[in-house]
């Protein structure tokens, strides 16, 4: 089969991820992977995002299938369902939505940075040899350790679920993916 560019959109996962370890504010590109997949769901009403260009879903794709890193068994099917899915989607966007509160605080001065990423909501790693100061005000620092945390938690649970079931199991649950659907309904419902 002819490979396309898309193909190797998983190369820009991995350097995203790569990046902000090294320098958090390259965190800030990962918004890339925020709008677009909407803004394909909401003009062309599908998933192509999902489909053909998402790096992440591209990258355990490889890691699972052709590396043979997958158990490739069946996701159970509560993983699966309409309840968990867009119960995990209001999580995530709990999260999110509390990232940008801690951004609000820093920005406002009532905070002041942190220089941590928060593995799965809970673990607080020091990431300070990341930011090394900018021309910008704190707070634009501060949003990219939120936003990275995210990237890279759901990169975490995306390589677990990959690891126990088939390769691109995140693809199931996915808050973004999630998000899609529900735009590719409400703009296909209307036709």
């Amino acid at each position: 089969m002819k490979k396309h560019w898309y193909d190797y959109m998983w190369i820009l996962s991995l350097t995203y991820l790569i990046l902000g370890f090294f320098n958090i504010m390259f965190a800030w590109l990962g918004l890339l992977c925020f709008f677009i997949p909407l803004i394909i769901a909401l003009v062309q009403g599908n998933k192509g995002y999902c489909n053909r260009y998402c790096g992440r879903g591209q990258l355990f794709g490889l890691l699972g299938g052709r590396l043979g890193l997958s158990r490739k068994k069946d996701i159970p099917g509560w993983m699966k369902s309409r309840a968990f899915r867009y119960g995990f989607l209001v999580f995530f966007l709990i999260m999110f939505c509390q990232m940008l509160w801690n951004t609000v605080l820093v920005f406002t001065g009532a905070s002041d940075l942190k220089q941590v990423v928060t593995l799965l909501w809970i673990f607080k790693l020091p990431w300070h040899w990341a930011y090394h100061g900018t021309l910008f005000h704190p707070g634009t620092a501060q949003f990219a350790f939120g936003f990275y945390s995210v990237m890279l938690t759901s990169t975490i649970l995306g390589l677990i679920t990959m690891v126990l079931f088939k390769p691109r199991s995140w693809c199931v649950y996915c808050p973004m993916g999630t998000m899609t659907q529900l735009i590719c309904k409400g703009k296909n419902g209307k036709k």
